[in-house]
């Protein structure tokens, strides 16, 4: 049987899991007496942790949110995974968040045992980060958000659009998806009445914002996959349609499944990629490893015959 200080460390880091216990199983977890989980359950309230407790056959023990934080009471691997949370959260494109991970961080090495805190030092030590390339979002308004999206609660914001114009918009916001690099919000757009995808780095909130709502049945089972294909090209500034010389089937295995690719004959396919910048686009095209001809925009063709010119003046001809 455990003493009793032990018990209740071991306690209350059960009771901080997102669940209820019954008193027989925390019980059978502390190997002892449903009475003397009872009165372990009075010795944490009296040291001033909520511990709710609600009666019947589907209640139990749940610990509650409180004045004070309570200690975090982690497994080997949970200390592991937060740490590596921690160290990768600047990747995210949340603006604040990198310097908020190194304090969390560093208070948490502080009390990791040797062994786990060797792993850490190897995995920042051997892990080299690479800066993001996306636009960072305000923590403020991804949480503001997340809020939303959890109340179902309205939102009233400025919008600047693709083209760079601005826009005003009352949406009901229902997800919130990261994906290169960027954040976006999946709402029904009350304007438009219609599903919409907004780049969360382009919202900027009004206050008051909107009303409530009664959730909406989403677009799609798999809101992921629903979310990639819009962002396919429709999000970005310039939108390409290019012939390439190379399999249908080739091409589709080294492009993202969000990109359109479709069979022109055995030898050709055409795809449609986005990008905010003709530059990316044409460095995207070039990767494919393929001959490719470009339909549009016109800006992304003028730019290709540019880098071809480029590329011949920097390679020597034979006869040099």
């Amino acid at each position: 049987m455990l003493e009793t200080s032990a018990r209740l460390l071991r306690l209350l880091s059960l009771l901080q899991m997102p669940r209820d216990w019954t008193g027989p199983q925390l019980a059978e977890r502390l190997r002892v007496t449903t009475r003397t989980v009872r009165n372990d359950v009075e010795r944490l309230r009296s040291l001033g942790y909520p511990v709710h407790a609600t009666p019947g056959v589907a209640g139990g023990y749940r610990l509650g949110a409180g004045a004070v934080m309570p200690p975090l009471l982690l497994e080997d691997d949970e200390a592991a995974a937060v740490a590596v949370g921690l160290r990768t959260a600047a990747a995210v494109g949340v603006a604040g968040v990198e310097e908020a991970s190194l304090r969390a961080l560093a208070k948490l090495e502080q009390v990791l045992p040797s062994r786990l805190r060797h792993r850490v030092s190897a995995l920042h030590s051997y892990t080299v980060p690479l800066p993001g390339t996306g636009p960072a979002v305000d923590a403020g308004v991804l949480s503001a958000l997340a809020a939303a999206c959890r109340d179902h609660q309205g939102l009233r914001f400025d919008y600047t659009m693709v083209n760079g114009r601005e826009s005003v918009r009352e949406a009901e916001p229902h997800r919130l998806a990261h994906t290169r690099g960027r954040w976006y919000l999946l709402a029904w757009d009350l304007g438009r009445d219609d599903w919409r995808t907004f780049r969360a780095d382009r919202i900027r909130l009004r206050t008051p914002g909107g009303r409530r709502f009664s959730p909406r049945p989403l677009p799609a089972e798999d809101v992921a996959a629903y979310i990639a294909a819009g962002l396919g090209s429709a999000m970005w500034r310039y939108r390409a349609r290019v012939t390439v010389h190379a399999p249908a089937g080739q091409i589709a295995g080294r492009v993202p499944a969000a990109i359109e690719v479709t069979l022109l004959d055995e030898h050709r396919c055409q795809i449609t990629v986005g990008s905010d910048t003709v530059g990316m686009l044409a460095a995207y095209l070039g990767m494919l490893d393929a001959d490719f001809e470009v339909h549009e925009p016109p800006e992304l063709v003028d730019h290709v015959r540019a880098l071809a010119g480029r590329y011949q003046r920097a390679t020597p001809s034979a006869a040099d």
